[in-house]
């Protein structure tokens, strides 16, 4: 095997594939990226039975075959190499890779012990590459990172003709955004549970080409599994991940149908102002929200204890109310929306709010549930 390619382009088809490598493989080939040159270029990819990443992309191929190196080890080297083309050959038991005057040697693992990559499922459908990222990246703020509670830890994806949903709780919060896409059959209608980090990676990853395919497998006979397809620096991107078992709660009924409170407030206004107030509260600990005569008042802090309060303006439309919420929590939310304003919408004080734009467009349908944290007295 012996190539010559693009700095550049070799940098990200590695870094593309070795994003989802282990940190601690179950076996070391698992930790290992394996690299096949062909006369139709260079295939990069990388397996751990649960997500696979493969990269396509065009090189000057001497001479065919194929390696397998550290993933981790080549990303961390390309990353660091000079903008002239790389050189990549194999020698015996290792592969050397020259860059201007820089030199290295890698270790080769034994190619035929590298699980074979799964197939992609067929396509159902394609989606723009900027919208489907920044859809994912709001949905993915109240996924949950417990992996004692694997269902949590993932987006469900639901399919409803040209509608797709995206929604994650934690327990504590809810998202739930709404995007247009393009399905294969207009009548389609499908549902899966995607790890949320993969999802993020892979979304915030596939945003060079105009469209990203979308590849669901039931899981009929088998275990599910998705896949997306989208275009790269110098070539194509491909990647499948195993769909979470389990059955994802029944959340869309939380969001309620009527409000008694609505209050309308600058977005920028009150994530300076919960930054602000945050300072002195405890960890684990909620800020005050007081909602009354026109304006917001944030509190926090109790006791003896270092304390802060703040108002901002707010139009408010139904009773005065006062909650609390973690603010942390209450910022992922707010940072994730678009627009200039937002409405807090709430039935009553101990029930959650439902945090929207109010000028971001029906094609940024964004809606961000948060459970009230008890105040410390």
């Amino acid at each position: 095997m012996k190539f010559r390619v693009e700095r550049d382009v070799f940098a990200d088809a590695v870094a593309w594939a070795a994003r989802s490598l282990p940190v601690r493989p179950s076996s070391p080939v698992l930790a290992g990226l394996l690299i096949e040159a062909s006369d139709a270029g260079l295939v990069l990819s990388t397996f751990d039975y649960e997500t696979s990443a493969r990269a396509d992309l065009a090189a000057e191929v001497s001479d065919e075959g194929s390696a397998l190196v550290s993933g981790r080890l080549l990303s961390d080297i390309c990353r660091s190499l000079p903008a002239k083309p790389i050189e990549l050959w194999l020698e015996g038991p290792s592969v050397t890779l020259t860059c201007g005057s820089a030199r290295f040697s890698l270790q080769t693992m034994p190619v035929e012990d590298y699980p074979k990559l799964p197939n992609m499922p067929s396509a159902t459908g394609t989606v723009s590459s900027n919208d489907f990222a920044h859809a994912v990246a709001q949905a993915v703020t109240a996924a949950g990172r417990d992996d004692m509670l694997p269902v949590l830890t993932g987006v469900r994806i639901e399919i409803d003709g040209s509608t797709m949903s995206l929604l994650a709780t934690d327990r504590f919060r809810l998202s739930h955004r709404e995007l247009t896409w393009n399905p294969q059959t207009p009548d389609a209608s499908a549902a899966a549970l995607v790890p949320a980090k993969v999802l993020g990676d892979t979304a915030k990853a596939l945003t060079s080409g105009a469209d990203v395919t979308i590849s669901l497998s039931s899981g009929d006979g088998g275990e599910g599994l998705i896949g997306f397809e989208g275009s790269g620096l110098g070539g194509v991107r491909r990647t499948t991940t195993r769909l979470l078992d389990g059955e994802f709660p029944k959340v869309r009924s939380l969001f309620p149908s009527e409000h008694l409170t609505v209050a309308k407030v600058r977005k920028d206004d009150l994530i300076d102002t919960v930054k602000r107030v945050a300072l002195v509260a405890e960890r684990n600990t909620a800020i005050q929200l007081k909602f009354a005569d026109g304006q917001l008042t944030l509190d926090a802090g109790t006791g003896d204890e270092a304390k802060a309060t703040e108002a901002i303006e707010a139009e408010i439309n139904g009773e005065d109310l006062t909650t609390g919420f973690n603010p942390q929590f209450l910022l992922d939310g707010l940072t994730a929306l678009d627009g200039e304003f937002i409405d807090l919408a709430f039935t009553q004080a101990s029930k959650p709010v439902v945090i929207s734009s109010s000028d971001a467009g029906e094609e940024n349908a964004f809606r961000y549930l948060l459970m009230p944290r008890r105040l410390l007295s």
